[in-house]
């Protein structure tokens, strides 16, 4: 099938339209709101820095980690996080391989999404240690036999490859930042790479991404299956499982198009963006939604249903602790925000709107993060050996750096919107200069509308 190929100048990316001037705007005049965003979350990042010293001065004994439960909120968290991160490089990776044009507005957000989330996840094992600095024998006396070391190894090849992949997409953007002087002014000229927009630089652009998207997908994969193998390499009740690997990695897309579609609802408010992020992009995200809605009932059912029929005696105490013991509320609870919300609102057109899918798509995060919280802590709480049944209560200090992680994984995207456009303004342009004649009207739809003759409002914040 022939492309119909708009006529352009070789150097067509570096120069702004009037339809980018929204994109723009927040990155050259970001408004009274970003400092005031970035003092109040700076502030709470400090804070919980400052809790957190009290570990760091007496032990982990300030934490509510006990035994047998070990693991608590920061070995929950680094899954969950690391489970989100999954939104970005991977979802992105399936769009653009599969030529998906919706993807256009919202692969950028997506790989944002992954970056700043794996640097949050990664770290919280060393909060987990009663040393940090031990952190660095891993390094220096790793056993290749150890999960650890696999799990290490994969999350760095994973953040490494996942930051590449955001930032070569990025190149054509920044150069455009660069030609119209915007400030700071070294910073976009070094990282444009002496971008012009030539063919050949054009061709090599896309045929890194193409490598890069082909290499992410199998290692966005192999993290958290890797993660997996962490409990399911162990004889604790509930972990000792062949299909944790698969679990993982379907709860991990789950919660990252489920916190995808916050972000992009809740930046589509913020800095005006509804001629780009439409009623299509967000109907597509949410019948994905339910899709792994689905797919992850189903491996959640069979997990307990092969458990039950089992019926082998630590088993069962763990399933018994969460069905009707001290952990039912937030099993049922998990169950109703990852299953049942999801599916009734998702299911119907009428329901399948923005306001819809924000409350399904909060739900899922909430009810993901409570899936965490149910795989950690009930095993560990009845172990197999004769110890008593334990309970896990958080302290303060655990849920300051339950905080300060989500202020910043809020920061971070404060940040990123500080300094780059947050949708893709070339891969924008390209999507309208390309196209399939008999598919023209179909991806136009999912493209921004026709600039407003004025510029719009200001956006707040960033």
């Amino acid at each position: 099938m022939n492309r119909r190929e708009v006529e352009q100048p070789d150097h067509v990316l570096p120069t702004a339209g009037r339809e980018d001037e929204e994109l723009l705007r927040a990155v050259e005049k970001p408004g009274g709101g970003f400092k005031v965003t970035f003092t109040l979350l700076a502030l709470v990042i400090l804070g919980a820095w400052v809790v957190f010293s009290r570990q760091i001065l007496f032990g982990l004994g300030v934490t509510g980690l006990n035994q047998p439960v070990a693991w608590g909120f920061y070995i929950v968290n680094f899954v969950f996080f690391i489970g989100i991160s999954h939104a970005g490089t991977l979802i992105s990776a399936i769009l653009r391989l599969s030529k998906a044009e919706w993807r256009r507005p919202i692969t950028r957000m997506a790989e944002i999404i992954t970056v700043v989330v794996l640097a949050i996840g990664g770290f919280h094992p060393v909060l987990d240690l009663g040393r940090p600095d031990r952190v660095l024998n891993i390094y220096t006396a790793g056993r290749l036999q150890s999960p650890l070391l696999w799990d290490v190894t994969s999350i760095s090849a994973y953040f490494m490859a996942s930051t590449v992949y955001l930032y070569v997409p990025m190149i054509p953007d920044i150069a455009i930042l660069r030609d119209r002087g915007a400030r700071p002014q070294w910073l976009y000229s070094f990282l444009a790479w002496g971008w012009e927009g030539t063919p050949r630089q054009q061709a090599v652009l896309e045929r890194a991404i193409s490598i890069l998207m082909v290499l992410v997908i199998p290692i966005a994969v192999s993290v958290h299956t890797v993660i997996s193998y962490i409990f399911a390499m162990t004889l604790q009740p509930g972990w000792h499982s062949t299909i944790f690997g698969p679990y993982f990695v379907v709860g991990a897309i789950f919660s990252g198009i489920a916190a995808l579609l916050v972000v992009m609802i809740t930046l589509r408010k913020i800095f005006h963006l509804e001629r780009y992020l439409k009623e299509v992009h967000f109907s597509h995200l949410a019948k994905l939604l339910l899709i792994m809605s689905l797919l992850w009932f189903y491996f959640t059912f069979s997990e307990y249903l092969t458990g039950y029929f089992g019926s082998e005696p630590t088993e069962m105490r763990v399933f018994f602790y969460k069905f009707s013991g001290p952990y039912a509320p937030y099993f049922w609870g998990m169950l109703m925000l990852n299953f049942m919300i999801p599916v009734l609102i998702l299911s119907f057109r009428r329901t399948r709107r923005i306001p819809g899918i924000l409350i399904a798509s909060i739900g899922v995060v909430i009810g993901m993060w409570l899936e965490r919280l149910n795989i950690v802590v009930p095993s560990l709480a009845n172990p197999r050996l004769p110890y008593p049944t334990g309970f896990y209560v958080p302290s303060l200090v655990e849920w300051a750096m339950f905080v300060g992680g989500i202020a910043t994984f809020v920061l971070g995207f404060a940040l990123f919107a500080r300094f780059f456009p947050l949708i893709s303004i070339w891969e924008i342009r390209e999507g309208r200069h390309l196209a399939v004649p008999e598919t023209v009207a179909r991806i136009e739809s999912y493209l921004p509308d026709a600039a407003p003759a004025r510029a719009g409002t200001e956006p707040e914040g960033g």
